[in-house]
């Protein structure tokens, strides 16, 4: 079904927003509170490069986005749930960190809203693995790829099919397996190569997360 939108999408991305947000609200600090290793590596990749405005996408209760703040970055954290931006907005209060810190609610299906190349790096930890047809995943790649500067690098992980979970639970299609209420879009090696089209390909890593454990690619990808 690549680049077929599955007709049940909506459904299945409401259901995964409501979803989301009860888990939040009942699971505050669900993640904790120290930065997730995909996060360390862009730091420093970042870092490196010269950047100083960071765009999270998909920020929950923002563990990687106070992380990048305290390494001295302005970050601009997105995410669909109030609730964890709510927790996040009250974190970077009580951290001192609320200068460097603006957050959007935001859904990744909509345009950005941030203007165009007006962000140094993007870091989206397990954004685009989320419940989204391969033709949300490529206009969101799109809109990725307008709002960073020319040069400015993108890190961005995503569950792949060698993953226990991979195949199982509710089939909704295009790649995406709903189990234990959270729904995931599975990428190939097909899908990974394609979204770096147009994109100076740095590396991918593979990594494992969790208790499963989640098994991932992590992308270092720079805007041409």
């Amino acid at each position: 079904m690549d680049d077929q939108k599955n007709p049940n999408d909506k459904p299945v991305a409401d259901a995964q927003r409501a979803h989301w947000q009860a888990t939040y609200t009942q699971h505050p600090q669900m993640y904790g509170t120290e930065p997730s290793e995909p996060a360390r590596h862009a730091a420093e990749v970042f870092r490196a490069a010269g950047a100083s405005t960071v765009l999270e996408l998909g920020a929950g209760h923002g563990r990687d986005a106070l992380f990048f703040a305290r390494k001295g970055f302005t970050v601009h954290a997105t995410d669909f749930s109030a609730t964890a931006l709510e927790q996040l907005t009250a974190t970077a209060r009580e951290s001192g960190l609320a200068d460097r810190i603006t957050t959007t609610l935001h859904d990744v299906r909509d345009p950005l809203p941030v203007p165009d190349a007006s962000v140094d790096a993007v870091f989206a930890h397990m954004l685009l693995c989320m419940a989204l047809s391969t033709k949300e995943i490529r206009a969101a790649m799109d809109e990725i790829a307008r709002v960073l500067r020319p040069g400015g690098l993108l890190v961005y992980t995503v569950r792949h099919t060698g993953d226990a979970h991979y195949g199982k639970g509710i089939d909704h299609g295009d790649g995406i397996y709903e189990h234990g209420g959270f729904a995931v879009h599975f990428f190939d090696e097909d899908l990974l190569k394609s979204l770096a089209q147009g994109w100076k390909r740095h590396r991918v890593d593979a990594f494992e997360e969790g208790e499963l454990p989640r098994r991932l690619w992590r992308i270092t990808q720079a805007k041409r």
